[in-house]
């Protein structure tokens, strides 16, 4: 079960932290209120393609990050569990946190190696 989603610095949300409740959770609002971008927001945490479009405009990166209640019971908390990522501090579920593993960025970082290039390197 989602359990909190992050955002940072998406479109028009510069910070939202939702907490969601066990149940039925649905999204309400006028036009233009800002549910599309929390549903783009959560596609990008469960790995979705994002572009530099959805980075707010006042920043140089964007960030989300889904948090998820998992039940033991549940097959994906066996999945957890035989990769050494379960969570030891509950009995009854784990905590899965998605956060996608690159930052959308208006301009990519140079790299070199596969590290972020230090700007004394640059040409």
């Amino acid at each position: 079960m989602l359990a909190r989603l992050s955002i940072r610095d998406i479109v028009l949300i510069e910070r939202l932290d939702i907490e969601f409740s066990r149940g039925l959770a649905v999204l309400t609002g006028e036009t233009g209120a800002g549910k599309s971008i929390l549903l783009d927001a959560f596609a990008l945490a469960l790995g979705g393609r994002g572009d530099a479009g959805l980075v707010a405009s006042r920043v140089e990166q964007g960030q989300v990050t889904a948090t998820f209640d998992v039940p033991k019971t549940h097959p994906a908390s066996k999945i957890l569990s035989d990769n050494g990522l379960d969570d030891t501090s509950s009995q009854d579920s784990s905590e899965m946190i998605l956060r996608p593993g690159v930052q959308l960025a208006r301009r990519p970082a140079p790299r070199l190696h596969q590290r972020t290039r230090p700007s004394a390197c640059r040409p």
